[in-house]
């Protein structure tokens, strides 16, 4: 294994770095564009070819030591202590899959946790377990539902690429996993609600539809967005989850229907929706003024659904199916928040006054 910082006289009077790379029996040049050296004409153009030249055998020496860390595996000296959040940030800069909002959750809470924890800067050398475990710790005492475990599985994913980049010698959040709250804590809609909000009138009518489209079809939000008609036929919808990547056929009702409205093109979208962030602000001023105190999210027509269908009748695998869902271990939390709505039903009937005769012995 060779890198030799060669040059090449050009006709001009310049100078072209290059770099001679000979590794695993192949060879290879490199141009060093921004190394090039300039005809020197005065003083200054020879400060400026000696800073140059001084810049060509810096990457030259970071090139050699990062090849021979990669045959004898090993980390580079100047990867051992970046920092940490800009690595991070640089690497959901190049994020492109369609989980990205849930991946700039975790960053924000990573920096919402140093902040907590009053960390301005960290190193990758300073990325412990004990830090991965109080992280992971932090989520799940501030955030509900699958979200803790979500975030903490985008956070191990960054990490394992920094594993991979050898910015990190180890994953120390390799053998943690955050908890999955059982009991699901967002607001659920009841269908007396849902009536209120379908009376309710609201400052973006597309907004309302494709939301009580959520609640009568348990669609998430990115599935609502990017519905098109040609996942429509008559009263039957046909879509793969974007989250997961599982078909999912449901009947939709009258309702369902009636919102839809006149068929378009195949090709267009069923709902012409803002952002997420513009949509969940004009839900937010919509329950406000159904005059609703519960604090209602768009995901929240997802669990509204799956708990009305059971409530009225739904037998688990006809919901699980509905929902997508890849285990019944998912419905069934919905099957316990039913249990625990109709215990609160009969709680709350009225207190009856009895009089009753005591019979004759």
């Amino acid at each position: 294994m060779s890198v030799i910082l060669r040059k090449r006289k050009n006709a001009d009077g310049t100078t072209t770095m290059l770099l001679d790379i000979w590794h695993n029996g192949k060879r290879k040049y490199e141009f060093l564009k921004n190394c090039k050296l300039i005809k020197p004409l005065t003083p200054f153009d020879r400060i400026e070819n000696q800073r140059r030249f001084k810049l060509a055998q810096k990457i030259r020496n970071k090139i050699e030591e990062q090849l021979e860390s990669n045959e004898y595996g090993i980390t580079p000296a100047f990867k051992k202590n970046i920092d940490f959040v800009v690595f991070f940030e640089d690497y959901l800069n190049k994020y492109t899959k369609k989980d990205k909002r849930v991946m700039n959750g975790c960053f924000e809470k990573f920096k919402e946790y140093l902040k907590f924890v009053n960390i301005e800067t960290i190193t990758t050398k300073e990325l412990t377990e004990n830090l991965a475990e109080d992280f992971k710790e932090y989520l799940e005492d501030n955030l509900n539902g699958e979200t803790p475990a979500n975030y903490f599985k985008k956070f191990k994913k960054v990490l394992h690429y920094g594993v991979k980049e050898k910015i990190l010698q180890f994953n120390p959040a390799q053998d943690l996993t955050a908890k999955r709250n059982e009991s699901i804590k967002k607001d659920i809609l009841t269908f007396d609600e849902i009536q209120l909000l379908a009376k309710t009138d609201c400052t973006n009518n597309e907004v309302k539809k494709a939301f009580l489209f959520s609640c009568l079809t348990g669609l998430r939000f990115c599935d609502i967005i990017s519905l098109k008609w040609q996942n429509i036929n008559g009263n039957v919808l046909k879509i793969t989850q974007q989250k997961t990547s599982k078909p999912v056929t449901i009947i939709l009702n009258t309702n369902a229907i009636e919102i839809l409205g006149d068929i378009e093109k195949q090709n267009e979208f069923v709902f012409n929706l803002p952002s997420h962030t513009a949509c969940s602000k004009g839900l937010k001023v919509w329950c406000k003024k159904a005059e609703l105190t519960k604090k209602i999210t768009w995901h929240c027509a997802r669990h509204s659904f799956a708990t009305n269908i059971i409530y009225y009748g739904s037998d688990v695998n006809s919901a699980s199916s509905l929902l997508g869902h890849s285990s019944l271990v998912y419905t069934q939390r919905y099957v316990r928040v039913v249990n625990e709505l109709k215990e609160k039903a009969v709680e709350n009937l009225p207190t009856l006054q009895l009089e009753m005769k005591k019979e004759k012995q």
